[in-house]
Formats: C-alpha cells, structure tokens, sequence
C-alpha cells in the first residue's frame, strides 16, 4: 500500500505546479490537467483545495508575493537598497513577473483584485516605512514614490526584449542595471521635492 501524502504536502505540490503552468501560459491558457499531472495527483484535488482555476491563480499570486515580502526588508533604510534589493530578486524569481503581468491582462477592468485587501495593508506598511526614513508622514505623494520605486526595479525583468533593444549587448549585465536604477534613485530622493 502507497503512503498516504498529507494535505499539506499536497496544497504544497499543486502551488509548485500552478506557479509554473500560470507564469508559462496564464490563467486562460493554463490547464488544470497538466498541472494535475506536474503535481502528481488527480486534477479533482485542484477543485477539493482550491475551487476552481482562478482561486488557485489567485492563491499562487498570494504565495509568490508572500515570498517576496519576507525576502526583502521594508524600504525604510536606504530606498536604492531596497530597490537594488526588488531588482534582484525580480531576475532571480521571473516567474513571479510573469505572474503579475498574467493577473494584470487577466483582471484588467476590474477595480478590486482577489486579496487586495491584504495587498493593501501590506503596501500601506512599506508606504509608512518608506515616509518614516524621510522623516514624513504617509501621504498620496510617498504612495506615489512607492510605486515608482516597484516599477524601476520591475522594469529590466519585465520588458528584457526592450533591454536588449536599446542596450544590445550590454543588457544581459543585470548588476551594471541594479546599479543603474539604484543610482538615480538615490540621486532623485537627494533633489528637493517640488
């Protein structure tokens, strides 16, 4: 007799598996089999867990973020380190990119995400991290900031084709392109806000 593999175990297994198949192909193009097949088990596990497709899209985008957010530090210190930080991580984990390029074309419209309120709190956390380092309080401007900070670090990771466009050779040289972003982040924070 097989041993019996725990829920958890498996929970775990389906989540390796959908992040896979939703990073490579998208909510719509992905397919419950294979990632049935990938985790080892039958594809009525996905439903028993998850529900459908979507709440397990949605609960890999939960995982993938939650990764995130314990690998790297609110940007209270140093906001170029932390956005160093964010644009390594982002090379090293391209399938979390591609995720959230996925749930952007897929809930494009929608004003509310699966989860936002969580997501919320979570960035209203490094928005108040961020405005304590400045010595201000939170406001819609360091909101702003924050959100300029993401997509500097996100950019190399999401559009490499236009990296390699402009750069040619040079764009494979992901530390030369941290340090870029880092630079004229702590040169942009050094200016007098207007």
């Amino acid at each position: 007799m097989a041993p019996k593999v725990s829920t958890a175990a498996t929970r775990a297994a389906l989540l390796a598996a959908a992040r896979e198949e939703f990073a490579a192909y998208g909510v719509a193009g992905a397919r419950v089999d294979r990632i049935a097949e990938r985790a080892g088990v039958n594809k009525e596990r996905i439903y028993g867990h998850f529900g459908n497709k979507e709440k397990l899209f949605d609960a890999v985008i939960t995982e993938a973020l939650d990764d995130l957010t314990a690998q790297i530090a609110l940007p209270g210190g140093d906001p170029a380190d932390y956005v160093a930080k964010r644009a390594d991580y982002y090379q090293a984990h391209p399938e979390l990119v591609r995720l959230l390029m996925w749930e952007a074309l897929n809930y494009r419209g929608q004003e509310l995400l699966p989860g936002q309120e969580s997501r919320v709190e979570r960035c209203a956390r490094k928005a108040a991290s961020l405005a304590a380092a400045r010595g201000e309080e939170p406001s819609a401007e360091t909101a702003r900031m924050l959100f300029v900070l993401t997509g500097l670090a996100l950019f190399p990771a999401m559009m490499p084709q236009l990296a390699r466009i402009i750069l040619g050779e040079d764009a494979d040289d992901h530390e030369a392109m941290r340090d870029h972003i880092a630079g004229f982040v702590a040169a942009a924070l050094t200016q007098p806000s207007r």
